[in-house]
């Protein structure tokens, strides 16, 4: 019920700031039509929540903190950034490598005198006749090797105390004892219940899925970070793994589920059932690409829409941006601390479905266990 109403505040806001942008857009372009249309006031440029939006939380070359303007000389304005290494091959300039800052604080430096950014932010060569590869390491893939790299170290080293009889003959400390209950709760309240007596096959994959998600779901929260959860590329991975998994697992009752019905009509079963079973195998990984990035992708939005009001109601009367500031800070505030909350449930949730979709594909290998337990029960002793 509580995460019923959670995502019914979200819906909520997003409507809210959507209808508020709108109509900030509408007053702006009125006012700019009314501007060109007497000739008093010179052009300036208008603040685009959406663009920033969007630029915060795409992938990119650099890591971005903040920046300290300098109005008089934007030149020299400090910027508070990471710029990351950019590998790039062509078959005409062979493999380059170079630092990101070679593309300038705006991108519109040509780096090395060959490339540049168009406005996709992708790198390309000057020369439209040059195909170049980008095997470049972006925020979110830097993000993802931090991610991992925290993720085998914290493990091992938890595996190290069990080893050496820590948490097994006196009581776990430190990060283990924090670790252990969410394993404890992955084993019996998701792979136990959704895969019988085969969830140890499966269980090093559940708990490396959810720890992963939960990981890159935190560190996505923290400022001038990457939204890497909030990147479809990323999610998608996820769920074709998930399907290769749930492929693998299936058995000739799963198949015979999909292509075969008892007792149902031919022209039913064949122009009806089937087309919607086969399409159901493959909506079960779309549900869990889709599921996880919109709402990583919703909550930092709404973080952020909550922020730019501060500035929208500032461009039209200083009086208003002051006196919002307060309560667009604590809005985001708000919605900060449920999006911690939805950090975990969401890297819950994908393991969640995964563990039942992959019992789903392992169901005729139950109904057969529980029929042999039965048998066994009723069967008479000598």
């Amino acid at each position: 019920m509580f995460g019923f109403s959670i995502k019914h505040l979200r819906l909520a806001l997003f409507c809210i700031l959507t209808t508020i942008f709108s109509l900030s857009a509408i007053a702006q372009e009125a006012e700019h039509q009314t501007e060109g249309a007497h000739h008093t006031a010179p052009h300036e440029e208008k603040l685009d929540p959406a663009k920033i939006i969007l630029d915060h939380i795409k992938d990119a070359h650099e890591f971005h903190f903040f920046t300290i303007e300098n109005k008089e000389n934007p030149h020299e304005s400090f910027h508070a950034t990471i710029p990351l290494p950019v590998i790039l091959y062509s078959e005409q300039y062979g493999l380059d490598m170079f630092s990101s800052s070679a593309f300038g604080h705006t991108g519109e430096d040509l780096a090395l005198g060959k490339y540049k950014m168009n406005a996709e932010k992708e790198i390309v060569a000057a020369d439209e006749q040059v195909k170049v590869y980008d095997f470049s390491l972006t925020k979110n893939v830097v993000q993802m090797i931090i991610a991992l790299t925290i993720l085998v170290l914290l493990m091992t080293g938890i595996a190290k105390k069990y080893k050496n009889g820590q948490g097994v003959q006196t009581a776990p400390k430190g990060w283990q004892n924090a670790v252990e209950p969410v394993v404890m709760f992955v084993r019996d309240e998701v792979a136990k219940p959704n895969l019988g007596h085969k969830y140890k096959k499966y269980l090093p994959y559940l708990l490396t899925v959810f720890f992963f998600i939960l990981i890159n779901n935190i560190f996505g929260l923290l400022p001038g970070s990457a939204n890497v959860t909030g990147n479809i590329a990323f999610t998608l991975v996820l769920g074709v793994i998930s399907f290769f998994a749930i492929l693998f697992s299936t058995n000739k009752h799963y198949w015979a589920h999909i292509f075969w019905f008892p007792g149902v009509p031919t022209v039913v079963r064949i122009f009806i059932m089937l087309p919607v079973e086969l399409l159901g195998v493959f909506t079960k990984p779309f549900a869990l690409i889709v599921r996880l990035f919109a709402n990583m992708v919703a909550g930092h939005i709404i973080i952020l829409s909550f922020i730019s009001l501060i500035f929208i109601f500032g461009s039209m009367s200083s009086v208003a941006g002051w006196g919002f500031s307060p309560l667009s800070v604590a809005f985001a505030v708000f919605i900060y601390l449920i999006e911690i909350m939805v950090a975990f449930i969401q890297a819950f949730i994908f393991t969640n479905l995964t563990a039942v979709f992959i019992g789903q594909a392992m169901e005729g290998d139950h109904e057969h266990e529980h029929h042999e337990g039965e048998a066994h029960h009723h069967a008479p002793t000598a």
